[in-house]
């Protein structure tokens, strides 16, 4: 009994002497999920921002021949390697409405052309320039 006894005690403190976790249990923020907020920026790397005098773009943008052949061009560079057919691979997804660096003709042209920091490389001396607006 006695020895019943002697076990009970430290027993009976060890279970005192522990505490209930407090917890936080505001609803959390938007951001609170684990989704970073998408950075932009106006900054362009590898050059100069191209003039918005340029009228480059609308001339492929609104021509459906080179839309198509800038999805061929998507396949034939590998392009789906990083971005997975647009829903982002190890580069982001392109078909959200989160662009870094802008989602203008002039900014995809440049940023093919001159490649970004940290992970998209630079492809103007690889691709014709007109394959690149495509």
């Amino acid at each position: 009994m006695r020895r019943a006894l002697a076990m009970l005690l430290p027993l009976t403190l060890a279970l005192v002497a522990c505490q209930r976790e407090e917890r936080d249990t505001r609803p959390q923020s938007a951001l609170g999920s684990g989704e970073q907020p998408t950075p932009v920026t106006t900054l362009e790397p590898g050059g100069q921002r191209p003039s918005p005098t340029d009228n480059k773009a609308a001339s492929f943008e609104a021509n459906a021949f080179h839309m198509s052949e800038g999805k061929r061009l998507f396949g034939w560079f590998n392009c789906s390697g990083c971005h997975a057919n647009g829903g982002g691979g190890m580069g982001p997804a392109l078909m959200d409405e989160k662009w870094i660096y802008g989602s203008s003709m002039e900014s995809i042209h440049a940023t093919i052309r001159d490649g970004r920091p940290n992970g998209m490389p630079s492809f103007g001396q690889k691709i014709p320039d007109d394959q690149i607006w495509e």
